[in-house]
């Protein structure tokens, strides 16, 4: 398979495993003071490395219901199972991270989006 660049409005994304029914592996890169949606996956269950910039977590705490800020940096890795409101952004300079998920390619519910998707 030949990786597949796919452009968002946030920057794009490279997909580089596409295993359909098994699992999905991308390279996720955002450009400085873009954002992805606050989202959540029903089924999708995905771990996150960062590879360039510091990434901008924001998690929801399924107990308290507050949204935690988590900085990772280069080196650094995050799993998000599935259900998890969360979101990534790049308030720092431009981020490069590496996404290995189940394969659910259109399993996001999109809470708020600053592009209006």
């Amino acid at each position: 398979m030949n990786p597949k660049i796919i452009k968002k409005p946030w920057g794009w994304e490279e997909i580089w495993a596409d295993v359909p029914g098994k699992y999905l592996g991308k390279t996720i890169n955002i450009n400085m003071r873009q954002r992805l949606s606050l989202q959540y996956h029903r089924k999708k269950e995905e771990t996150i490395y960062v590879m360039r910039g510091v990434l901008v977590l924001y998690i929801k705490n399924e107990l308290t219901g507050n949204i935690k800020k988590i900085d990772l940096g280069p080196g650094q890795c995050y799993h998000i199972p599935p259900k998890t409101i969360h979101r990534f952004s790049a308030e720092k300079g431009d981020v490069c991270l590496s996404e290995v998920s189940t394969y659910y390619p259109d399993d996001v519910v999109r809470l708020e989006d600053d592009y209006n998707r």
